[in-house]
């Protein structure tokens, strides 16, 4: 049986899955160990604050108010010497002195970062949109690198690598400390990363990566002066937690933190309008298992169904001989599963000799079979302008997901128009900037198809509570010659109004994307053998479908 929130070990009994919640922090960036101990900056309150990670327990080292150190936002430790960024420079002072700081360099611009190896001194800042590489003893930059993100940064070394946590990106980079080459990339299991260090347990002898988050968060407040007394309030969030890691260099990815969850998807057949189907069958997609997403079990929920494969990809098979006017049923499926965020790692380089595309391929991912309107004037004239002269496929894939963030802002419908339509009006849903998406990149003869259906609420840090997704979501693979099928998200990197855009789910996944039913329709409906048409009933108006997840545990790192 899968295991209820009752029964479910509370996830503070894993050693490492435990959060670490300061008393009184407001905004969390900079971090670093300092021993046993968390040293950490609040932006916000102006503290530097020794955290004891297994209890939260936190003492504020700078006591004087003539230390305020609000809005510094980067923190390293060289032996007992500290380091800040603090607006536009960077200070550093001894921590188990008095925190007399002085002045190491200026910069034109806010500093958010700082790390230090030996005489060397990294620097992120924003504006600029490097990392400035400085000498510890001359004080003079030495060179820079350019920042592998397009958000606020901050940073931290080891050995030869440099780690980096991009705010927009929702990713931390690992990079070649001499060249700034990406070695990979890790998505974060929550937003907004503002910080990041490495404990070394002598136990095990690991390096431990630690993360920092700071956000606001919704809440309603009780307000018994106010009518309603209900009122929507914003309040601070922040907190720090271990990212884990597991890279597969052969396989061109790198897995982070995963969440055991459970999933139900379940119809209760309601409909609008008294109809009889005589014969059915109801065919819904199970979840798939891939890279980063693995079944443990799946059962039938109200009534039994079979089990049939589909292009590779599992379906349940409800059957009824007949459904009448006024019959009432629940019918659908409870999944355990564990997710993962993956992030694969290719280059334009790495692609630049692909293999031909198969006829199957081309029969099958080029063509219009989902009324894309690949033959409509302003969608052929699209695919050409969003490619301008590119050949190589990876770039061309980029572009096109660029220029159609750019011709597109986010909008819900009540149904998705055709990418004709949607070019025109330019405003579209998920599924439409979706439509899109696969119509310009089958004209420019990149292979892809639809996945999705449901992302899990991102709660990651609340166990055995039923949780409903607000929408159903669905976004695109494309196919990589050679290797295979890579993972691109329709609408939620498009943030920023003209760009730059983030990459974070370019050739990524986090772990609350629950992949169902690849390259298939998720849900169809048959009567008689035959396909019933939209026009005539849709299963929109039969069925009332109920989808629930339950974060039931954070799962052990990758072996």
């Amino acid at each position: 049986m899968i295991p209820d929130s009752a029964s479910t070990i509370p996830p503070l009994q894993y050693p490492w899955s435990g959060i670490i919640r300061p008393i009184a922090a407001s905004a969390l960036h900079g971090i670093a160990f300092w021993g046993e101990h968390l040293i950490a900056i609040d932006a916000t309150n102006g503290y530097l604050l020794q955290i004891d990670p297994k209890s939260d327990n936190t003492k504020i080292l700078n006591s004087s108010r003539e230390l305020d150190f609000a809005s510094a936002t980067g923190l390293a430790i060289h032996h007992d010497t500290i380091w800040l960024a603090w607006n536009d420079s960077v200070y550093f002072g001894q921590l188990n002195g008095e925190l007399s700081l002085e002045q190491f360099v200026t910069l034109p611009y806010r500093v958010d970062g700082v790390a230090i190896k030996d005489s060397t001194v990294y620097i992120t800042c924003h504006k600029a949109g490097y990392i400035f590489i400085y000498s510890r003893d001359t004080c003079r930059e030495i060179t820079r690198l350019y920042a592998p993100g397009i958000g606020v940064e901050n940073i931290t070394v080891r050995g030869e690598e440099l780690w980096v946590c991009d705010r927009e990106e929702q990713t931390v980079y690992c990079l070649d400390r001499a060249t700034g080459d990406i070695q990979f990339s890790i998505l974060t299991p929550f937003e907004n990363p503002t910080g990041l260090t490495f404990y070394h347990d002598p136990d095990t002898g690991e390096d431990i990566l630690y993360v920092a988050y700071s956000s606001d968060e919704p809440y309603i407040r009780d307000n018994p002066n106010a009518n309603p007394n209900y009122e929507l309030q914003y309040r601070d969030r922040t907190f720090i937690h271990p990212l884990y890691f597991h890279v597969q260099p052969d396989s061109r990815y790198a897995l982070s933190n995963g969440y055991l969850i459970e999933m139900s998807y379940v119809e209760e057949l309601s409909p609008l309008e008294d109809v009889e189907l005589k014969d059915v069958e109801w065919r819904i997609a199970l979840p798939s298992e891939t890279d980063r997403q693995k079944v443990r079990k799946i059962e039938p929920v109200g009534i039994p169904f079979t089990e049939e494969i589909q292009d590779g990809e599992r379906v349940a098979v409800f059957k009824f001989d007949t459904l009448k006017p006024g019959e009432r049923h629940l019918f659908g499926w409870k999944a355990l599963l564990e997710v993962r965020s993956i992030k694969y790692r290719f280059t334009p380089r790495d692609v630049e000799t692909l293999p031909e595309l198969s006829p199957e391929f081309q029969t099958r991912y080029l063509v219009d079979n989902d009324e894309l309107s690949m033959d409509q004037e302003i969608v052929i004239d699209a695919a050409q302008e969003a490619i301008g002269r590119e050949t190589n496929l990876l770039r061309k894939m980029y572009s096109i997901r660029n220029y159609v963030y750019d011709k597109l802002s986010y909008g819900i419908k009540p149904h998705i128009d055709s990418p004709d339509i949607v070019l025109e009006r330019g405003i579209g849903s998920c599924g439409e900037y979706l439509g899109v998406l696969l119509a310009l990149a089958r004209l420019n003869g990149i292979a892809c198809r639809t996945v999705g259906r449901y992302k899990c609420p991102q709660e990651p840090d609340k166990f055995g509570i039923p949780l409903q997704p607000d929408f159903n979501h669905v976004w695109l693979e494309f196919y990589l010659p050679g290797f295979g099928w890579l993972p691109m998200e329709s609408n939620p990197d498009d943030i920023v109004e003209g760009g730059p855009y983030p990459t974070r789910f370019f050739m990524g996944l986090a772990w609350y994307h629950i992949e169902i039913g690849k390259g298939i329709s998720f849900e169809t409906l048959k009567s008689q053998g035959a396909l019933v048409q939209k026009e005539n009933t849709s299963i929109g108006e039969l069925a009332i479908n109920h989808v629930r997840f339950k974060i039931l545990e954070e799962l052990p790192p990758v072996s």
